[in-house]
């Protein structure tokens, strides 16, 4: 309690207003649920655009979604991790490539409340507030010294949210001479960065609304206070016992900055949307169309129907109560770091890790169920199935989903180092 006792009330401070005081989570979690009709409706364009639209985006704009994890500070919410998990799903519930974008542009508001000063942070939410960006932390890209910064040319491929987003975040490595390579991430504002136009309309197999640009930098100054070297992903074994300047400044456990196995978790709350978007597809063609070889039936009448819908929904259901306890897990490893600065360490991180993808895996499992016991016409370009099948792939073939990481998650059990991707 010590170290709480210690930190300045600074989480009382406002640069910029709510735009609504006194939201709730429970309102946030029924204005995604209520955007289903139109992210349904809009799948087909979506998908062809690589992106969710405009009017969708500025529905989710409206509704707070974006600012669900945005400190109250700079006119967010600063809601606990799981009311995320929860708007995700009913997103995913609507169309998952669009949950997928929404996902990876809103969640790093939780990065850079994290990990930048008061000052970096006025920069970053500006004076309005709104704050979104992709990151992919994979490194790339060159860095070359200048003064208070670095010039930085390249290019970071599924960058996913990035059509949403206000800002971009990227990964590299800085080799200076004298100096061992370092791992760092950096943050340029939108203007600043060119997305290639090379996702939607059947680039890949699935997520086409994803907003899985490419991103390009050509000769971009980016001032040492735009980068910070952290690591991000797994231990608070870095931070020290005052924390980051993020905590420090929000008092406030969401800041701790360990999100390794919370940002797992999104992807296992796109796939319980997504699942759910499968069962509900599946229902209606139970209850409107007749059975296989049993006249005067409905599919929903028919064992065979009825089976593989039951373990269908059983599977959702059991990724969903997964996930969920992750997000809560997650707030609670923080919340013990503030009160009494217990580690968080590389094994709690990966035990959420794999947690998430067994969630995940589950809700594809559901998925593909359910599209091999369709009637033939759900394997038809343009049916909702189809499309759900495919967008599972995506999560299969995804590098977090390998088998690397049960590997990895015994090694830290173990006490043993692990490195990016089980290496």
């Amino acid at each position: 309690m010590a170290h709480a006792e210690t930190l300045e009330p600074a989480r009382t401070k406002v640069h910029i207003p709510q735009p609504e005081p006194g939201l709730t989570p429970e309102a946030v979690i029924e204005r995604a649920a209520a955007l289903r009709p139109l992210l349904r409706a809009g799948q087909d364009e979506a998908d062809r655009r690589g992106r969710y639209s405009d009017e969708a985006h500025e529905a989710i704009r409206k509704a707070g979604l974006y600012r669900i994890l945005q400190p109250k500070m700079f006119g967010g919410y600063q809601f606990r991790f799981p009311v995320f998990q929860k708007v995700i799903m009913e997103l995913g519930r609507g169309h998952p490539g669009s949950a997928w974008c929404f996902t990876l542009a809103a969640s790093h508001a939780l990065v850079a409340g994290a990990y930048f000063p008061e000052d970096v942070q006025i920069e970053l939410f500006g004076k309005d507030g709104e704050f979104r960006s992709p990151h992919r932390s994979v490194p790339g890209g060159t860095f070359t010294p200048a003064e208070g910064g670095y010039r930085v040319t390249g290019t970071w491929g599924y960058s996913s949210g990035s059509p949403v987003g206000t800002h971009f975040m990227g990964g590299g490595i800085i080799k200076d001479e004298g100096r061992p390579p370092r791992g760092i991430n950096f943050i340029v504002p939108r203007d600043k960065i060119e997305i290639l136009n090379d996702w939607g309309d059947g680039a890949s197999l699935g997520m086409d609304a994803s907003g899985s640009h490419t991103v390009k930098l050509t000769d971009v100054f980016v001032p040492d206070r735009h980068i910070f070297t952290d690591d991000i992903l797994m231990t608070s074994d870095a931070f020290g016992p005052e924390g980051l300047p993020g905590f420090r400044l929000h008092n406030d456990p969401l800041y701790v900055g360990v999100v390794g196995g919370a940002y797992q978790s999104t992807f296992s709350a796109m796939f319980v949307g997504a699942a759910r978007a499968a069962l509900d597809d599946y229902d209606e063609a139970a209850r409107s169309t007749g059975a296989f070889r049993q006249p005067g039936l409905k599919r929903y009448q028919d064992y065979e129907v009825q089976a593989p819908f039951g373990r269908a929904l059983t599977l959702a259901d059991g990724a969903e109560a997964i996930t969920l306890s992750i997000g809560e897990s997650f707030m609670e490893q923080c919340e013990r770091w503030a009160r009494d600065r217990t580690p968080i360490t590389t094994a709690d991180t990966m035990k959420l890790w794999a947690l998430s993808k067994q969630a995940a895996q589950m809700a594809c499992e559901a998925i593909e169920i359910l599209f091999h016991t369709s009637p033939v016409r759900a394997a038809n370009r343009g049916q909702k199935m189809q499309r759900y099948f495919r967008d599972a792939q995506m999560y299969r073939i995804h590098p977090s989903a390998q088998m690397w990481v049960e590997p990895s998650r015994a090694r830290a059990f173990w006490g043993d180092p692990i490195g990016r991707f089980g290496r």
